[in-house]
């Protein structure tokens, strides 16, 4: 009797239906963009990859259903995470803008993700007097560790960075909340908001590192800081607003003694792009993990 290969899995016919969220932002035109496809069962990786390049936006996730006992029914989630030119373990923004577009299909309260970075908790409550809800999401155990310094003159290299241009009282380290960033902060505002780039080469390093982004920062007080994040291996120049890299920058602090124990910083991106955004990094004593909190708001369909 002849043996026939068993068939492949049918793959979905139907499109699938790509929802746009902005998250670290209650303006549509701030913080940072993503897209949201609610139901991807069915979908292949090649056309997940394929959707968030249509999408275009740093980051799109997707949706499937939950491994067996996670969360409450109907309130977890798996999540997988691609940027335009790959997948990536974990994004913080396109979580806050998931949880925002869950949030006004089945009301606020608490979610639960598993991603590739492992599991996810997000809060969501209701909106707030601007209309927005507001989302907190809780990361992986993170962690700190020193930078190579042939890695830190390479990034400097390919920022066109001097040396001197660094705030000795911030220095360099990689940093862990789910994605690797290697943070470097600016002595000033305005060396953090002169930014050109090699492209290629900065992509090249951070390949080879394995970083998803680098967290530039400048510290404007004891609690404030100015972040952007250069995102080549995404294909995108750079990030607006970065959930994933405020968590792993709240770590950072933490374990250099810039902040206390218990801290709840501010962190201001995607001013210099134009879309202004706010991410909240809240720090708890006894709790390793790190809450990043933010608004965000439904992007109108195109016309």
């Amino acid at each position: 009797m002849s043996q026939h290969p068993a068939p492949a899995p049918d793959r979905r016919t139907e499109p699938a239906e790509v929802l746009r969220y902005t998250a670290f932002s209650a303006d549509p035109n701030g913080g940072n963009p993503a897209g949201v496809v609610l139901d991807a069962s069915g979908l292949a990786d090649d056309e997940l990859l394929a959707i968030a390049a249509e999408v275009g936006y740093s980051e799109t996730a997707f949706l499937t259903a939950p491994p067996e006992g996670l969360g409450e029914p109907g309130r977890a989630f798996t999540v997988r995470y691609f940027s335009p030119k790959a997948e990536v373990p974990f994004c913080g923004h396109a979580t806050i803008a998931t949880a925002v577009a869950l949030a006004e299909r089945m009301g606020p309260g608490d979610l639960v993700f598993a991603t590739r970075a492992g599991t996810v908790p997000v809060t969501v409550t209701p909106a707030d007097e601007d209309g927005a809800p507001r989302a907190t999401l809780t990361s992986v155990v993170p962690y700190v560790a020193d930078a190579d310094e042939p890695d830190v003159r390479e990034a400097l290299a390919a920022l066109g960075w001097p040396t001197g241009d660094l705030d000795p009282a911030l220095p360099p380290r990689i940093a862990f909340a789910g994605a690797r960033h290697l943070v470097l902060a600016a002595a000033s505002r305005e060396r953090l908001a002169d930014l050109s780039y090699d492209f290629q080469r900065l992509e090249t390093l951070m390949r080879r590192a394995d970083l998803t982004t680098l967290q530039l920062v400048w510290r404007e007080s004891a609690a404030v800081f100015h972040v952007r994040d250069p995102f080549p291996v995404g294909g995108v120049v750079e990030d607006p607003a970065t959930g994933a890299a405020a968590a792993a920058f709240g770590a950072y602090a933490r374990e250099l003694g810039l902040v206390p124990e218990e801290s709840v910083l501010t962190l201001h991106q995607g001013d210099d792009m134009g879309r202004p955004g706010v991410l909240t990094v809240e720090l708890r004593a006894g709790d390793s993990r790190v809450r990043v909190s933010g608004t965000g708001a439904r992007i109108p369909d195109r016309t």
